[in-house]
C-alpha cells in the first residue's frame, strides 16, 4: 500500500508543470500564435503619439483646418450648384481631409506594427484564424467569461476609466477660472485654449495608459511563461519524439556494435599477425606491399574481445606475437582501418620480418 501511494505521488509530481518550457515548446506555441502580448500597449502608444503630433504639428493642423473652412464659407457656399461643381467640391474636401489625417494614419500604421514587434517580434501565422469547434462550446464560453483572466481584464478596465476620470477632473479644476471666463474671450483664444487643454490632457492620459499597458505586458509575459510550463513527463515525451526513445536507441547502438564486432572478427583470418599484450590487448595487422603503403589494423580489442581475436587467429593459423609496449601503443593511437602511426613503422617492421621468417621456415619444413 505504501509502495502504491509512493508511486502515485511520484506520478503526480511528474505531471506537475514546474519546468520552464523547452525551445521546441516555445517555438510550437509561437507558431500557434500563443505569445506574450498586451492588447493595450499599441493603442496606448498610438494615443500618446497622436496627441504628441498635435502638439508638434499644431501649425500644420491649424493652417489646413483654417484653409478648409475658409474655402467652404468664403467660396463654396456662394457657388452655382452643378454636378461638375459638386464633384470638384467632393474631390477637394476628400483631398484636404486625407492630408489632415495623413500624419494620424502614418502614426497608427507604424506604431501598430512596431508596438507588436517589440512585444513578440515579427510573426506571421494563420493558426488563430482557423475554425475550432471547441470555441463554440457554450460551457467553455461561460468558463472563459467567468474566469480569473476575464475578472482581471474587468478590473483593469475599471482602473483605466478611473484614472482617466481623475486626470480629466484635475485638469478641469486646474483651468476652472479660465473655463468660467471663456464666454467673454475672442473666438481665436477660445479655440487655442480648448485645443491646448485637449492636447495636454491627451498626452497625460496617453502617457499614463502607456505605463499601465507596459505593466500589463509584463503581467501577460508572466502568464504566458506560466501557461507554457511543462512537467517532467512532458519533457521526457518531447525528448522521445524529437530524439527517439532512449531505450530503442540504446538497443540500436548495441546491435550496431555487435555487427561491427562481427565484421571485425571476420577480418581477423586475413591478418598477417596478431600483436598481443599478451592478455589485455590484441591487434590484428595486415600488410600487402602491392596494395598498401603501410601496415593496416584489421581488428583490435581489449580483455574478452582480445581473447576472442587470439582464439580466431589460432583457429585460422594466424601467428601471434607478444609485444606489450607496441600492442598498447597501437590500441591507443590507431583505429580499425587506419594505417599504423609513422613512429611505429620500425617496431612493426621488425615484427613482420619475424613473422615472414617464421612462415618461410614452415614452408621449407
Amino acid at each position: 500500500m505504501r509502495t502504491y501511494r509512493f508511486e502515485l505521488d511520484l506520478q503526480m509530481f511528474n505531471q506537475e508543470k514546474t519546468e520552464k518550457a523547452t525551445p521546441k515548446k516555445r517555438d510550437d506555441s509561437r507558431k500557434k500564435g500563443q505569445v506574450a502580448k498586451s492588447q493595450d500597449l499599441p493603442g496606448a502608444i498610438i494615443l500618446l503619439f497622436v496627441f504628441a503630433s498635435f502638439s508638434m504639428l499644431g501649425d500644420f493642423y491649424k493652417e489646413r483646418i483654417n484653409g478648409l473652412f475658409y474655402g467652404l464659407f468664403q467660396d463654396w457656399l456662394t457657388m452655382e450648384l452643378t454636378s461638375a461643381n459638386i464633384l470638384v467640391l467632393f474631390y477637394h474636401l476628400t483631398k484636404e481631409l486625407l492630408i489632415i489625417l495623413l500624419p494620424i494614419f502614418a502614426i497608427v500604421m507604424i506604431i501598430g506594427v512596431v508596438g507588436n514587434v517589440i512585444q513578440f517580434g515579427f510573426l506571421m501565422t494563420g493558426e488563430p484564424l482557423k475554425m475550432q469547434l471547441k470555441k463554440l462550446n457554450p460551457i467553455e464560453g461561460f468558463k472563459r467569461i467567468f474566469s480569473m483572466k476575464s475578472l482581471a481584464e474587468f478590473f483593469k478596465s475599471i482602473l483605466k476609466v478611473t484614472i482617466i476620470a481623475v486626470l480629466v477632473y484635475f485638469a478641469l479644476i486646474r483651468e476652472w477660472n479660465t473655463l468660467l471666463a471663456l464666454s467673454s474671450m475672442p473666438i481665436n483664444d477660445i479655440f487655442s485654449f480648448t485645443a491646448g487643454l485637449t492636447v495636454s490632457l491627451g498626452i497625460e492620459i496617453g502617457a499614463v495608459l502607456t505605463v499601465l499597458a507596459f505593466l500589463d505586458f509584463l503581467y501577460q509575459k508572466y502568464e504566458h511563461e506560466k501557461s507554457i510550463k511543462m512537467s517532467k513527463q512532458d519533457i521526457k515525451d518531447e525528448y522521445k519524439k524529437s530524439e527517439g526513445d532512449p531505450l530503442i536507441k540504446g538497443r540500436i547502438r548495441e546491435r550496431q556494435r555487435k555487427m561491427a564486432l562481427q565484421r571485425m572478427m571476420q577480418d581477423v583470418p586475413k591478418a598477417d599477425v596478431v600483436i598481443t599484450n599478451p592478455t589485455h590487448f590484441a591487434i590484428a595487422l595486415k600488410y600487402d606491399s602491392t596494395k598498401m603503403e603501410a601496415p593496416t589494423i584489421l581488428a583490435k580489442g581489449m580483455d574478452h574481445v582480445a581473447l576472442r581475436i587470439r582464439e580466431i587467429a589460432k583457429e585460422n593459423g594466424v601467428l601471434t606475437m607478444e609485444n606489450k609496449p607496441l600492442a598498447r601503443a597501437l590500441y591507443e593511437r590507431a583505429e580499425i582501418g587506419d594505417v599504423i602511426p609513422g613512429d611505429l613503422f620500425q617496431a612493426v617492421a621488425e615484427v613482420l620480418a619475424q613473422v615472414y621468417k617464421m612462415k618461410g621456415r614452415k614452408k621449407r619444413s
